[in-house]
């Protein structure tokens, strides 16, 4: 029995739903009435719903966000048909913006926007003791971050072992990108630098090896990044993973002589480029120096063993067909191992609204609200570079297609000849799911065979070599005519999660 659940729908097991370790960690003495439970948006709702109401809560409170808003819609609705007079909480981004006429606004009792670290376990309190607050909506001052408790050690072992470790040394953004929610945020904020290490140390004492850090911008204060890659670098052995988001035009030397020293595979930067097209990034309110990042980007790949994952927007105000694909060339030729071609979507909140009626933004009202056509790029148009990214992220951002996919554009612009080749993959497969890896090497190699003319002998032990990255050695059916050498005993890198692995080369 617990009087309070902290839960969540998270979108995958393997995601470990970070706010909620945060909110617990700071319950104080209302920490054993609390019970945290974490479900997974495929679980079937009358499941979820047992399983919360198998702890006899006075007070449930849900963490809602893009992802889970439909089932978590459900969810309230039958907990409060089921069991009304239990107090429903709500939080997080999908509920903190626009939240008037959402049905699981109206539904529940109280909506905490903002930062609720500190703010939950008042309402709470308010609550079980009979007083709750008077307004349905409480926004959430901006917390004192030398007031919250860190959540780190409410990972399990279980967390530990299978799940990505979440962790924060900032909040905030001090940039105003108009389809962002952290345009919304006030100016970065840190956490004590020295605090967060000893955190760390403890994770580290605990056999974390894997750290996926959320700030927005850890390089944008040199001397906390300095700190926190100095940390790592110390004590770093085989296995050790880092993720960071960092700003593409500000890399100073002296981070650049830390990261030099991490081997290949060790640290995984996400880059947030979204256009190349300066006019677009005028629009939006993006600050970028688009030299600087260029040359950032050459520094990583030619001078470190960093695993670089660039960002680039489709559907942007303002930015037609042409010019997208010009950036997505010169991004091309940028070589970061991943490229992520991500649908613009119009998040609660965000001012990107503002150029609806000029550029003839229309978006789909449902989760997760991508934009469906605009006046430059017309619906069909759109269903086309919706395939292209879900093409893309299966051939190149995979690792599976290191060395064969770049033949699919060989000296050629890679925007247009990959979308010719994805005009003709969805010809032959009429889906952009649910393609195996087998079939789609084939097809891949057919492609390049049949219609690019590519000899065969050619392709062959290219395909063969890439096939052999994830330590497979069956040779499939359409390589077997082929004189190929014998399979390589392959064993992925700990190192670094696979996909990284196989763009290394491991």
């Amino acid at each position: 029995m617990a009087n309070i659940v902290l839960t969540t729908l998270n979108a995958r097991y393997h995601h470990s739903a970070f706010g909620l370790r945060y909110l617990l960690a700071n319950m104080g003495d209302l920490q054993p009435e609390t019970q945290m439970l974490e479900f997974g948006i495929k679980q079937l709702p009358i499941e979820i719903l047992s399983e919360i109401l198998s702890h006899q809560p006075k007070i449930v409170a849900i963490g809602v966000y893009i992802w889970n808003i439909e089932q978590a819609t459900k969810l309230v609705a039958d907990l409060k048909r089921l069991r009304p007079e239990i107090t429903v909480i709500l939080g997080g981004p999908e509920v903190s913006y626009e939240f008037d006429a959402q049905p699981i606004v109206e539904m529940a009792d109280f909506i905490i926007t903002g930062e609720a670290d500190l703010v939950f376990p008042q309402v709470c309190r308010q609550i079980l003791e009979g007083t709750p607050p008077a307004q349905k909506i409480i926004p959430a001052p901006t917390p004192d971050l030398n007031e919250i408790k860190f959540p780190y050690d409410l990972y399990s072992e279980e967390d530990i072992a299978n799940r990505v470790i979440y962790v924060e040394a900032s909040r905030g953004c001090p940039f105003q990108c108009e389809f962002c929610l952290s345009s919304l945020d006030i100016p970065t904020r840190q956490f004590q630098t020295q605090r967060f290490l000893d955190a760390m140390q403890a994770m580290f004492d605990r056999g974390v090896r894997q750290f996926k850090f959320v700030d927005r911008t850890f390089n944008l204060n040199p001397k906390v990044g300095r700190a926190i890659l100095q940390f790592f670098l110390d004590r770093y052995e085989s296995g050790l993973f880092l993720h960071f988001e960092m700003i593409p035009d500000h890399l100073p030397d002296s981070l650049r002589e830390l990261i030099k020293q991490f081997p290949v595979g060790a640290l995984q930067f996400e880059v947030g480029i979204q256009t190349f097209n300066q006019q677009v990034t005028d629009l939006i309110s993006r600050k970028q120096n688009y030299q600087k990042l260029n040359d950032n980007l050459a520094f990583l790949r030619e001078e470190t063993g960093v695993h670089v994952h660039a960002d680039l927007i489709v559907g942007l105000p303002g930015e037609d067909l042409e010019s997208f694909a010009a950036g997505f060339d010169q991004l091309v030729n940028l070589k970061p191992q991943e490229i992520q071609v991500g649908i613009l979507k119009r998040l609660r909140g965000t001012p990107i609204v503002r150029h609806d009626e000029e550029w003839g933004m229309v978006y789909s009202p449902h989760a997760p609200y991508e934009i469906l056509e605009n006046r430059l790029l017309d619906f069909e148009t759109m269903q086309s570079l919706r395939r292209f990214a879900r093409y893309w992220d299966m051939i190149f951002n995979s690792g599976n297609f290191v060395k064969s996919a770049p033949l699919i554009w060989q000296d050629e612009s890679p925007f247009f000849e990959f979308n010719r080749f994805c005009n003709w993959l969805f010809q032959q497969q009429g889906r952009s799911h649910g393609i195996a890896l087998t079939q789609l090497s084939e097809l891949v190699f057919r492609y390049l065979t049949e219609q690019r003319g590519l000899p065969g002998e050619q392709v062959a032990p290219i395909f063969w070599n890439d096939y052999q990255r994830g330590g497979r050695t069956d040779r499939p059916h359409f390589l077997r005519p082929f004189k190929l050498s014998s399979p390589q005993k392959r064993s992925l890198s700990a190192q670094s999660p696979s996909r990284q692995s196989r763009h290394a080369g491991l």
